[in-house]
């Protein structure tokens, strides 16, 4: 038994659930999962982007219950100063804090165009306007900071919650084959390639339940 719980829904479908997951794992957090049946009509709504509210992931630490996932970050930073959440100097963690409540409150085009799937894969998808407009300014805010950073992650060398922010995104554009530049591919690439990553989809992969919404054939 753990000192922290961590409440997840989908490892398939649950975006937000895998941002949580990452954070604490960054953090040096041990959790003990709580998974939530995709059954459950809530969960389904949450997945399904028909909630108002989004209440998982959810983590219980010292009898401290945390959700929404920018929540949960600012907590572990709290906690765990020394896990590098966010870059050690000013300017960087500003802009940092930025990238990251831009990736939490927006994109609402992306999310519904391109749900997270991690058993599908869609090559030759047709990315529809509203969500290329989407795209466009995610792979602008990375090509900034590649470039002002140096990478090969969002904030140079080091992962940061900025990371752990847009994974699934780097996620999505794997599943529908999004075009993207030479930059933004190689980052998509490292991310993908990174250990801890590579446990969640293994898991969500191994997943036995279905979402018959999200698995639409495009």
């Amino acid at each position: 038994m753990t000192g922290a719980t961590l409440t997840i829904s989908s490892k398939n479908y649950s975006s937000w659930s895998l941002r949580g997951w990452l954070l604490c794992m960054m953090a040096g957090l041990e959790v003990e999962e709580h998974m939530l049946s995709a059954d459950d009509p809530s969960t389904r709504a949450e997945l399904l982007l028909l909630s108002p509210s989004f209440l998982v992931p959810c983590l219980t630490h010292d009898g401290i219950k945390v959700w929404d996932t920018l929540a949960i970050a600012a907590y572990l930073d709290e906690i765990r100063p020394d896990a590098g959440l966010l870059p050690q100097d000013a300017a960087p963690r500003a802009h940092c804090r930025a990238i990251c409540g831009e990736m939490h409150s927006g994109f609402a085009n992306l999310r519904s165009a391109l749900p997270m799937n991690l058993k599908a894969h869609y090559p030759g998808f047709k990315v529809w306007a509203g969500a290329q407009a989407d795209i466009d300014r995610v792979t602008e805010i990375w090509r900034d900071c590649l470039q002002r950073y140096g990478g090969p992650y969002l904030f140079g060398r080091t992962l940061t919650m900025a990371d752990a922010m847009y994974a699934p995104v780097c996620l999505r554009f794997l599943t529908y084959d999004v075009a993207l530049d030479e930059a933004c591919r190689s980052y998509c690439r490292t991310i993908a390639a990174w250990p801890v990553l590579q446990r969640w989809i293994e898991a969500a992969k191994a997943e036995p339940e279905e979402v018959e919404e999200l698995d639409a054939e495009f």
